[in-house]
């Protein structure tokens, strides 16, 4: 089979910027009455987060807004995030719309039938045999998981260009009236963002050599959206990052066991940042010192929480100006953990 190598890697964000500080200055005036809020304010400070970028202007999030003028704002926003991210992919590459022969994406923020990969063929001219591979359901899993799929597709297919889209805008799922922490702490965390990634045989960035899942037992509650009339409301558990530190080494251990490496032979990791003291689980557990993970900090900090897009986030940063630009690293490990509770592994070689 074909190894699939990574042609492009491109991120783009939407117009409007959220500030944190600001943001925490207008939850705080938002529920002034609240005690419950009040005591979780704190996480704005902590988050490790200075902003983040929205698909709608800051007034919108002061109305009301039914599952039908969210899913609207979804499918504006999220088609013209992932024209661009296609069209920058594709010149960075030096490759044409006409040359994509299957396009895999990912989302999970919003729904769309006809598929955001049918509206992208229409809008964008893609040839109309192209295969096509929605994937909705995969949450902050889905960047990895989904970059796997993609590679998948074009190992099977000789000489394929293969189109991988990643797109979340989960700032749209604030909500005014609802006191929860989940809320709250999605409010301190979400932000907006789409990816793209061309891959194939003939490129000459990073290989994918590996890919692997596992779904942990009885955790289905950790994580997730829960479907309501005026839209997805988050579900977050306060036990993900002691998930994590307890149990994602084994399901890793036995990934890479089944191409037989273990930890020490990679050299570099390109998680999914789900939060700070997720990415202090995750230091612990692949052995790195405090604050190793850089790539992963800093695209935190800048754009926040985007659920799937947001590993995409660190491998971009880390190939343009992180800990893979430079050629002294041989393998490396993208990884994110998603709704289910799921893991996702993808292994990367130079």
């Amino acid at each position: 089979m074909n190894r699939p190598r990574l042609a492009a890697v491109t991120t783009v964000v939407p117009p409007y910027v959220l500030e944190q500080h600001d943001i925490e200055r207008r939850v705080r005036a938002m529920f002034s009455n609240e005690s419950v809020v009040q005591h979780l304010l704190p996480v704005f400070q902590n988050s490790g987060i200075e902003r983040r970028y929205s698909c709608v202007p800051i007034e919108w999030y002061y109305e009301r807004h039914d599952w039908r003028d969210r899913n609207a704002a979804y499918l504006e926003a999220a088609v013209e995030l992932l024209e661009r991210a296609t069209r920058d992919a594709l010149r960075l590459a030096d490759r044409r719309v006409e040359d994509v022969d299957a396009i895999v994406v990912v989302s999970t923020t919003g729904i769309a039938t006809p598929s955001l990969d049918a509206l992208l063929v229409e809008r964008m001219g893609f040839k109309r045999t192209v295969r096509r591979l929605p994937i909705f359901g995969l949450g902050c899993a889905g960047g990895a998981l989904g970059l796997a799929r993609a590679a998948s597709v074009a190992a099977e297919a000789k000489n394929a260009l293969v189109l991988f889209l990643v797109v979340e805008l989960c700032a749209l799922s604030f909500r005014r009236e609802d006191l929860s922490k989940s809320n709250i702490v999605a409010t301190a965390l979400f932000g907006d963002g789409a990816a793209a990634a061309l891959l194939a045989a003939d490129a000459r960035g990073p290989a994918v050599v590996a890919s692997g899942e596992h779904l942990f037992e009885r955790t289905l509650d950790v994580m997730g959206w829960d479907v309501a009339a005026d839209g997805l409301r988050a579900i977050f558990s306060k036990d993900i990052p002691t998930i994590v530190e307890r149990r994602f080494r084994s399901v890793l251990d036995v990934y890479l066991s089944e191409s037989g490496l273990t930890l020490r032979d990679l050299d570099r990791f390109i998680p999914h940042p789900g939060g700070v003291k997720v990415l202090d689980a995750l230091e612990r557990v692949f052995e790195l010192a405090p604050g190793g993970l850089e790539d992963a900090r800093a695209v935190l900090r800048e754009y926040g929480n985007m659920s799937a897009a947001t590993v995409m986030f660190v491998l971009e940063h880390a190939l343009s100006h992180g800990a893979l630009r430079n050629g002294d690293w041989s393998r490396a490990l993208v990884s994110a953990m998603g709704p289910g509770f799921s893991a996702g592994f993808v292994t990367l070689e130079r």
